[in-house]
């Protein structure tokens, strides 16, 4: 199963809070930008939100409900439980303006499962969320699937329980609109994504629009497809200088796209 430098100079933006950067739904040209992070990793995740912070953005991060827990099942090769961060954290980068999503209870591949307990596993997740990270409504939430693996069954129901999903199908979405339920999303691995993810950068801003919700992991040599904390930084102050980019964690793109707050923040 498949698992799943553009440099700028900008200024550091003060920070009294992170700006949400709405949607123009009125421009000529309009490139939505979400590097959906996943798993969970404590320290990658610090280093990550602490790079969004300096351009005044806001993170997409995708944590294993069970992956601090005493006798997790967390059980991928790149996977160790000291590696994962708990809802401690998790709640001071919400507090902090940081996205936090569902990616599953366990690191489990769902589709390979009988129907019935993938979805008990999937409402396992959200019962963690909703009991440990402050404000979660399932409604506002996206699961981020593991492997980016769903199911046609799965897909069918998963809208009754959450705002909308993430799955495998391509890197590029067009523009969100208040029906978007599936996300489809796409990644390079095991080793370093960062040319991959320019050349699809690239590919968007090369159409009128779209919105790419691209597949990460970790920074440095930690989860599948690592990239480095330079090139994130690089990447992140070249977006914010081309007018017709947002960069925005999905959950919040669809949320706007729902109440039609477009503009420029």
């Amino acid at each position: 199963m498949k698992r799943r430098e553009f440099i700028s100079t900008l200024g550091t933006v003060a920070l009294t809070g992170i700006a949400t950067p709405l949607l123009h739904g009125g421009s000529e040209k309009l490139h939505i930008v979400s590097l959906s992070f996943d798993d969970g990793f404590r320290k990658s995740f610090i280093r990550i939100a602490e790079i969004y912070e300096r351009f005044g953005l806001s993170g997409c991060f995708n944590v294993i409900a069970s992956a601090h827990m005493p006798g997790n099942e967390v059980r991928d090769d790149y996977m160790k439980q000291e590696l994962f961060g708990d809802f401690e954290l998790w709640n001071e980068l919400q507090d902090r303006g940081h996205e936090i999503m569902p990616h599953g209870y366990r690191h489990a591949h769902l589709p390979g499962l009988p129907l019935e307990e993938s979805k008990a596993l999937i409402l396992k997740s959200l019962d963690i969320f909703s009991k440990e990270l402050r404000g979660f409504d399932p409604q506002k939430a996206v699961f981020n699937f593991p492997y980016n693996q769903s199911s046609p069954e799965l897909e069918a129901w998963l809208p009754s329980v959450v705002l909308a999903f993430r799955a495998s199908g391509g890197t590029i979405n067009p523009l969100p609109s208040p029906n978007t339920v599936k996300i489809t999303t796409g990644g390079f691995g095991p080793g370093n994504s960062e040319e991959h993810l320019d050349e699809t950068v690239e590919r968007l801003l090369a159409q009128p629009a779209g919105w790419i919700v691209y597949n990460l992991h970790g920074l440095d040599e930690e989860g599948w497809g690592p990239i480095r904390p330079a090139y994130l930084e690089g990447l992140l102050a070249r977006l914010r200088t081309i007018d017709s980019v947002r960069v925005v964690p999905t959950a919040r793109a669809l949320m706007q796209a729902r109440s039609s707050s477009f503009g420029r923040a």
